[in-house]
């Protein structure tokens, strides 16, 4: 019996190359990093992940400017870790309300809580980084936690979890910052974004390509911090006290991460779309300084999978058959990234994104074409 011969273009040859190609990548990213998450926790759960024998005492930085309301939500969550010996230290950023005052009460009740202060005069162009330096000077241990004061960690064990991955060799700890959950479209498209970026950041940080942590769940050496002139080079920038530093220093071999849900910290997440679009820019604005190696990795994911949407189009035009054949490749990779991101999702407490996702794989090359073309259109809104 005859097959039926359908006849292929030179253009549909190559359409289908490319798609098959890109295809190939997509699976390949989403295996070796997004899914690292799901990795590590399976090799923890085997007991397969290192872990340290001592508890040394460390420091937990919190920066706070006009955050009374935050402190007075979370900061007894920070002072009543079970944990051996450790030291809270807020750092009073030029703060307008009462957070001095509120702080200067509570050390009343909490021995370990310790208060500084970046001075109103002080001329700077990142008072944070100014703020986490003087807060790394005043630390009475090596090892130092950062969160913010709008943070609130998962339980009593926060500390003991993040501790846990300083195992021999190890300078850097990356952990996860989760956002509330609120019934909201914003809401929603938060949890995905800052989903996606931790997942992104930790397997490929476990797949021994750290680039960024954040600043609600980081911790590293005081010894690391200062050997590495601290912020030295990035001054100008209105982010990076968390990422920037991350990619100066973290490299394979010093880097851990740690994914367990004690080890996470929940923080409010922005109320307005404005708020979250100029937190995104402020975030964004750092990425051209990363390695090489990063932003290369970075860059092939969103354009390998616009890339694949738009070539799909294009073979339904030029052939059906060829055309249905890549909805449904697409299809299979779309089913692939959902048993990925669901699964990380429940694990940390997340709902569900379910079919959602086909309009976030969508939207997000998108989003980042926007942010990238508003950043290369106000270069000079970026910096102080």
């Amino acid at each position: 019996m005859n097959l039926p011969i359908f006849p292929i273009s030179l253009i549909e040859q190559i359409l289908s190359g490319v798609f098959l190609f890109f295809w190939c990548y997509q699976l390949y990213f989403w295996w070796r990093y997004m899914a690292g998450v799901n990795r590590w926790l399976r090799r923890r759960k085997k007991g397969k992940i290192p872990v340290a024998e001592t508890q040394p005492p460390v420091s937990v930085i919190v920066c706070a400017r006009n955050e009374e309301h935050n402190l007075s939500d979370y900061l007894a969550s920070l002072l009543e870790q079970q944990y051996p010996c450790y030291e809270v230290i807020v750092v009073d950023d030029g703060s307008e309300d009462n957070t001095r005052l509120l702080v200067e009460r509570m050390k009343r009740r909490y021995q370990h809580l310790r208060l500084t202060f970046v001075p109103h005069d002080a001329w700077v162009r990142s008072s944070k980084k100014l703020a986490l330096t003087l807060a790394a000077k005043a630390a009475q241990y090596d090892y130092l936690l950062l969160t913010d004061a709008d943070c609130r960690p998962y339980g009593r064990q926060w500390i003991s979890e993040m501790m846990k991955c300083f195992t021999d060799g190890v300078e850097v700890v990356l952990g996860y910052g989760a956002y509330f959950e609120k019934k909201t479209l914003l809401n929603r498209f938060i949890q995905y974004d800052t989903l996606f970026a931790g997942m992104q950041y930790l397997g490929m940080a476990f797949a021994g390509h750290p680039y960024m942590g954040v600043g609600r769940n980081l911790a590293y050496k005081k010894t690391t911090f200062f050997s590495n002139n601290g912020f030295a080079g990035m001054l100008d920038s209105r982010a990076g006290d968390d990422d920037l530093f991350v990619n100066k220093v973290a490299r394979g071999m010093n880097t851990a991460i740690v994914a367990s849900p004690e080890s996470l910290t929940w923080s409010v997440p922005r109320q307005t779309w404005q708020g979250w679009w100029q937190q995104k820019l402020r975030h964004l604005s750092v990425s051209p300084r990363y390695r090489a190696g990063t932003k290369f990795r970075l860059t092939v994911e969103p354009l390998t999978r616009a890339v694949l949407y738009a070539v799909m189009i294009a073979l339904i035009c030029f052939n059906t058959v060829l055309g249905l054949a890549a909805v449904g490749l697409l299809l299979l990779r779309f089913l692939w990234q959902i048993l990925i991101i669901d699964r990380t999702a429940i694990r940390w407490g997340i709902r569900c994104f379910g079919v959602e996702l086909l309009f976030f794989d969508i939207w997000f090359p998108l989003r980042t074409l926007v942010f990238m073309c508003h950043m290369a259109l106000h270069p000079h809104r970026q910096r102080w």
